[in-house]
């Protein structure tokens, strides 16, 4: 199902079952947006993510950052890393998101796509070192770009167009029922930065 028209009404659970999406729409005006854009790229410590498959480590094109309350250890893809302290930005957007949610969160995993081309395959966040059925809050600034789940059992798919200055709510079972990926598109020529703020609970 496709949710193009985005129902901003962060009331409504996009899932059908299994599992709650919430999207807020467009959370920042423009301005905030473009502004915090531009911080994020210049302030933060970018780095290629890694990967091992096969036991080969893997350089993605797309870029990521690990920040937290304290230096936590976060494990996926069979790699660690460890968090760097907050930025007076990613606490500013912290703030903003819990105060819409009403969650707390306590680290932020960054992603950096140049372009289209790069993207991220289906998977789910569920590894141990996050909170289960805890929610996450995904922040987009910069380019438009489609999301997409995946139901795990069923193959039923929905799709929404994710706004610069939006904010996506995932939590309850849907990371265990549920796959989301960031499809590539030759139509999209700006760069996204996307903070997924998280809570860690197994604190090493």
């Amino acid at each position: 199902m496709s949710l193009f028209d985005n129902n901003s009404d962060p009331n409504i659970n996009l899932l059908p079952h299994d599992g709650t999406v919430n999207y807020y729409g467009k959370i920042l005006t423009k301005d905030e947006a473009d502004r915090f854009q531009q911080a994020l790229l210049n302030t933060i410590q970018w780095r290629n993510d890694e990967a091992v498959i096969f036991g080969k480590k893997i350089l993605t094109k797309r870029k990521v950052a690990w920040y937290g309350d304290e230096e936590f250890k976060y494990t996926y893809s069979k790699t660690t890393k460890t968090a760097l302290p907050w930025t007076a930005e990613l606490l500013e957007l912290k703030k903003i998101c819990e105060a819409e949610t009403g969650e707390i969160f306590n680290s932020c995993l960054l992603n950096l796509y140049h372009s289209g081309d790069e993207g991220m395959a289906w998977h789910s966040d569920a590894e141990k070192d996050l909170m289960k059925n805890g929610a996450i809050g995904s922040m987009s600034l910069g380019a438009e770009r489609k999301f997409a789940f995946k139901h795990k059992s069923t193959g039923e798919k929905i799709e929404l167009m994710l706004e610069h200055g939006s904010l996506l709510v995932m939590k309850d079972e849907t990371q265990t029922f549920w796959l989301h990926r960031l499809p590539p598109t030759k139509k999209v020529s700006e760069p996204r930065i996307n903070l997924t703020f998280r809570t860690i609970q197994n604190i090493s």
